[in-house]
């Protein structure tokens, strides 16, 4: 089970106690602040897509959405999410818990400067009733991203 790849995850850092489990489902914006207690922004939603047969996870606020041009200037590519199927393959979470900890191998992790707004975010854990609140730096270090990126609009 994919909250269980993402405990064993924090255990190995030592934080595996600040994983947050809810009675409620967390897997959309709206429900994982009702269940966090906090506005939707701070819900750190990480989306999947394939990027030239790869595939990668764009992690961004939870008011902020992918900007097709500035998405297809970074990458050369039309932004194209995975399926509920690819993403259980391809990233090892399913939709709803998706989240930019123990993924598989190969998939590259970005985050979005609509989260630096911030001082804590509340990504998911690998379920779609999940969390776990982090700074941006512990976000930063933790998803392993390879870079920030400005490719969100509608947060400003």
């Amino acid at each position: 089970m994919s909250i269980e790849k993402v405990r064993a995850y924090f255990r190995s850092k030592g934080m595996e106690d600040r994983v947050l489990e809810f009675p409620v489902s967390s897997a959309t914006v709206e429900l994982a602040a009702q269940a966090v207690g906090c506005e939707p922004a701070r819900i750190a939603k990480t989306l999947s897509f394939m990027v030239k047969e790869q595939p990668i996870l764009i992690v961004a606020a939870g008011d902020a959405r992918i900007d097709n041009g500035r998405y297809k200037a970074l990458f050369g590519a039309k932004a194209k999410m995975l399926t509920p199927d690819e993403a259980v393959t391809l990233i090892g979470h399913a939709v709803g818990g998706v989240c930019p900890f123990a993924v598989n191998p190969g998939v590259d992790v970005y985050l979005d400067e609509s989260l630096k707004r911030f001082s804590t975010v509340f990504p998911a854990c690998g379920s779609s009733n999940s969390a776990i609140e982090l700074t941006i730096p512990e976000l930063e270090e933790y998803s392993s991203c390879v870079s920030w990126v400005d490719i969100c609009k509608d947060w400003q």
